[in-house]
């Protein structure tokens, strides 16, 4: 089972919280995303489509990794239909398998700062560019939905210059495990 990747990017960013993402056998809950659309200026698709973010207009369903800072590979994933340039950061998870592994990428013990951030997110995973453009719904990736509901909290997307009014970027209510606290309720978040 996967997340329905053809929605688009504010509705998959509010519903990817609580979904479990693994990267071979390593991961966990996801508890904070943000999201991304062509006509977003803060996008890397409002330009149009370039070598560094063809991913992004590819098929839905796909991962589009880019290197932040010249230094944190980011994962995201790609939304809506082909050609359209939408996706959804992941910004936090909240470590449940593989923290061994995830300790040892992020030269840590401490759980909380394993994977609270879109770099420590991708270093945590094993992230780099290799997995841009890879199917998300099949190995080295697996998702699990929710167990039970979550509560879901929205706020202004941050780490952005432009489009950062945007109440895109959505978290797990009361999680520790967030790259940065976060308050708003998530139907202020206007659906595109």
């Amino acid at each position: 089972m996967t997340p329905d990747f053809r929605d688009g990017p504010v509705h998959l960013a509010r519903q990817l919280i609580g979904w479990t993402l693994l990267v071979d056998g390593v991961g966990g809950v996801i508890v904070e995303t943000e999201a991304y659309d062509a006509d977003d200026p803060a996008s890397h698709s409002f330009r149009g489509a370039t070598a560094r973010n063809a991913a992004m207009f590819g098929p839905p369903g796909h991962a589009y990794v880019y290197l932040s800072y010249g230094m944190h590979w980011c994962l995201n994933v790609v939304c809506r239909e082909a050609g359209h340039g939408a996706a959804v950061l992941i910004r936090a998870l909240e470590p449940t398998e593989g923290l061994a592994q995830m300790g040892e990428r992020r030269n840590t013990a401490d759980r909380r700062l394993l994977a609270s951030g879109p770099g420590r997110v991708g270093q945590a995973l094993g992230i780099d560019r290799s997995f841009d453009g890879l199917p998300l719904d099949r190995p080295p990736f697996e998702w699990r939905a929710p167990a039970v509901a979550v509560e879901v909290a929205a706020d202004v997307r941050i780490g952005i210059t432009r489009g950062a009014e945007l109440p895109w970027r959505f978290g797990l209510a009361g999680s520790r495990f967030l790259s940065r606290p976060i308050g708003r309720d998530p139907r202020e978040a206007p659906l595109s």
